[in-house]
């Protein structure tokens, strides 16, 4: 057609029509490992973490570009980290602060944990806020908002029974289940178990109303005495970390609930008494999003 012409910007198919006042009417793309939620790819499956040598940057490139496989990790020598009991845990260069250090060897340098979205394998629990954040920037995507989890999450069933088979993981025998492993736990957009299995965290922290300041070396274990005067959980009762443990830290946005306590799950489900550096358990995954 005239006056049209059509080129390929990063993650997206762009059409630029020349009599239109600039920019162009982008339609995006999502790659084999997401789905398109509004204009953003959110990831198919609850993440797994996956630690890769750093010789394999072949795989790691698949990895980044959405296009890898449990046959391609497996074959490529990577280890599945922090699964049901939280076994094998992350690497000492990988720490619950996020302040990770390359791994030897690694061009870009990596500490060499990427996440990845993939079905039929455990999600990874036990992981920090900022543990999820570095694993999901390494592989080339991000952490999602509150706002586009809660997008993502419309049309899944709220938990009301769970078959064992292919209702959403709310079961209280407390088990986790293999990512995108229940059928009918999807949302509208094509999202697999955003209510159950495991809480997720979202990118947004939250100030819960204490006045007071702390630091993070006082109530967390990270060093460098960093001041925080953003929130903390300001409740008598923390259901983490008992009695009213990590004043003045902010929380974390934990969506969707857990099979630990299924009564409680759901796409309306919230928790902000999480805090970033501490509630790494074996009820916490994430996702990614692009």
């Amino acid at each position: 057609m005239k006056g049209v012409r059509a080129y390929v910007v990063v993650g997206y198919t762009a059409v630029c029509v020349a009599a239109a006042m600039p920019g162009c009417v982008r339609a995006l793309k999502c790659p084999p490992d997401s789905v398109k939620v509004g204009n953003i790819c959110i990831d198919t499956y609850e993440a797994s973490a996956w630690q890769i040598p750093p010789s394999k940057t072949s795989l790691v490139k698949k990895v980044q570009a959405g296009k890898v496989t449990l046959a391609d990790l497996t074959a490529g020598g990577a280890t599945l980290l922090s699964t049901g009991l939280c076994t094998p845990s992350y690497p000492a260069n990988f720490p619950l602060d996020g302040n990770w250090t390359p791994v030897l060897g690694s061009n870009p340098p990596s500490p060499g944990v990427y996440a990845v979205s993939i079905p039929g394998v455990l999600p990874s629990a036990c992981t920090s806020w900022f543990q999820a954040n570095q694993a999901c920037l390494l592989s080339g995507k991000r952490l999602l908002t509150n706002l586009e989890w809660q997008g993502a999450a419309a049309g899944t069933p709220d938990p009301g029974t769970d078959n064992g088979t292919s209702d959403c993981n709310i079961s209280t025998a407390g088990r986790a289940v293999n990512a995108g492993s229940r059928a009918s736990c999807k949302s509208a957009w094509g999202v697999f178990d955003m209510v159950g299995n495991l809480n997720e965290w979202v990118a947004d922290w939250t100030d819960l109303g204490n006045q007071n300041c702390t630091t993070w070396t006082a109530e967390a274990p990270v060093a460098g005495n960093d001041i925080s005067c953003f929130g903390g959980d300001g409740n008598p009762i923390d259901p983490y970390g008992g009695m009213d443990t990590y004043k003045n830290l902010p929380g974390a946005l934990l969506r969707g609930g857990d099979c630990f306590d299924g009564s409680r799950a759901g796409v309306l489900a919230v928790d902000s008494s999480a805090f970033p550096s501490i509630n790494y358990v074996y009820t916490i995954g994430f996702r990614c999003a692009r």
